[in-house]
């Protein structure tokens, strides 16, 4: 039933770590999620340095999908955004032939904070790889409820169990947001070929296999699993159509390695826009292995 195990392994993203599950070396993907980060649960304290912030950064070949349990981030990005997020709701970016944006933590700043949440990346079929960057913002009262019995459940994006979400996707595929009281129990959508649950918090039994916190299963096509929370759970489960295999070199994301090597050379020469109202610094592109550093480092 299971086909594997994904333990999530710690990244840092110079001012704090997250759990960084996709891309894994046995499974690059999950459908077309090609990228699975969980950041956090961490607490900020009162006037936490700058230092923790994302700054501005480029991807191309991809949609960002940043869904959070706690917390707040603010989103900035080269197509005029300018939006914070909150517990609950939806931002999806779509990078598209290009855009650059920041997430900055600036309510820890300001005050503290306990951030805990998910950011994914899903890669776009080739005949959207070049689209034209856009952004959506989806406030929680809009997500697709699936709550059943004692189960809170909401759809992020995606179709499963009769229900759409809002979110502009551009290919087949479902990602859901679940809280399991004890002995809770639940399927998987079936119309799927790949399928994925990830454990936030908590644990559940999936046949005769425990999984905790930081633990993604992907399952084999047609398994039929059927999931037993073990504790108050928060599980995540994704999948969709694979949209065949994908090349990731930092942030770009596409179907040609030519066209990835583009990208990198337009954000050295500083080609690629910066967000309107976040451009006084950026991440610079790391260093070729065994180059010098990055000239604009």
């Amino acid at each position: 039933m299971i086909e594997l195990v994904i333990d999530a392994r710690r990244r840092s993203l110079g001012g704090f770590d997250v759990g960084r599950v996709l891309p894994f070396h046995k499974r690059r993907m999950v459908g077309p999620f090609v990228f699975f980060d969980h950041m956090g649960p961490v607490d900020f304290p009162a006037g936490v340095s700058r230092d923790i912030d994302v700054r501005p950064h480029p991807h191309i070949g991809l949609s960002t999908l940043t869904y959070l349990f706690a917390g707040e981030i603010m989103h900035r990005d080269s197509v005029g955004s300018v939006q914070p997020i909150a517990p609950g709701e939806v931002n999806w970016m779509t990078a598209g032939s290009g855009v650059t944006h920041s997430e900055r933590f600036e309510r820890a700043q300001r005050a503290g904070d306990h951030v805990d949440g998910i950011q994914a990346w899903v890669a776009l079929p080739e005949e959207f790889e070049e689209t034209a960057p856009s952004f959506v913002h989806i406030e929680a009262s809009g997500l697709p409820d699936l709550a059943e019995g004692d189960v809170d459940g909401r759809l992020i994006a995606g179709e499963a169990f009769g229900a759409r979400a809002e979110v502009p996707v551009h290919s087949p595929l479902f990602y859901i947001h679940w809280t399991l009281p004890v002995g809770a129990r639940l399927a998987l959508p079936t119309d799927y070929p790949e399928r994925a649950v990830y454990v936030a918090s908590g644990a559940i039994e999936a046949g005769s296999t425990r999984l905790g916190p930081g633990q993604m299963a992907v399952f084999r096509p047609g398994a039929a699993p059927v999931l037993e929370a073990l504790a108050p759970t928060v599980l995540l489960a994704l999948g969709g159509e694979p949209i065949g295999p994908r090349f990731i070199d930092w942030n770009f994301v596409s179907s040609r390695k030519e066209r990835i090597e583009q990208a990198k050379a337009d954000w050295r020469a500083g080609r690629m826009k910066l967000p309107d109202h976040d451009s006084d610094e950026f991440i610079p592109l790391p260093p070729e292995p065994g180059a010098p550093a990055n000239p604009m480092s």
